[in-house]
């Protein structure tokens, strides 16, 4: 098995589509085209095998405003192991790399998770967001309540405070689909 990061502009379309692939079948057919989206523009980190990609995740740029700061946050997309290698510590590894990326080039990382992603990533350190979620949209603030819970951050080692109080507000910027 090998390690690779690499910016989306740098995959082939053969690669960018057996990424997809994998993420489809990995939730279960519940990935869409916004979903997809989402994942783009960013670092990836894959994991091949023999088989092809067995594993991936995306860290994108976004804005999240905390208190009086828009902070510049690495926000981890498209986390998933193929089903025939799971348990074998690859979603580790890919958080390892993403954690790495997050650290060196944002103020936060902030992710939303399944309930069975939570327990990964709340022992590798991400802390569950306790206060009010919402999101900076074309009409104005709107309040993400589906999100509450579900949202997980670590300090990235830019600017930002890193005693975040976890029940204070945090404003995302809008985006089209699941804004989360």
């Amino acid at each position: 098995m090998t390690l690779r990061t690499a910016h989306t502009a740098e995959l082939t379309p053969g690669e960018l589509d057996a990424i997809r692939a994998l993420l489809y079948d990995a939730f279960d057919g519940d990935f869409g085209d916004e979903d997809w989206d989402h994942t783009l523009g960013g670092v990836h980190v894959l994991v091949h095998d023999a088989r092809g990609p067995a594993a991936h995740g995306a860290v994108v740029m976004r804005r999240v405003r905390y208190r009086t700061r828009w902070l510049r946050t690495g926000y981890v997309e498209g986390v998933a192991v193929r089903r025939d290698v799971r348990r074998q510590g690859l979603g580790g590894a890919v958080m390892g790399a993403l954690e790495e990326i997050v650290t060196r080039a944002y103020d936060l990382g902030a992710l939303s998770a399944s309930e069975e992603g939570a327990a990964l990533y709340a022992g590798r350190g991400w802390r569950a967001w306790r206060g009010r979620i919402l999101a900076l949209g074309p009409e104005g603030m709107v309040r993400l309540p589906e999100e509450e819970g579900s949202t997980y951050v670590r300090s990235g080692g830019g600017t930002a405070d890193p005693d975040l109080d976890l029940g204070d507000e945090l404003v995302f910027d809008w985006r089209d689909g699941d804004v989360l």
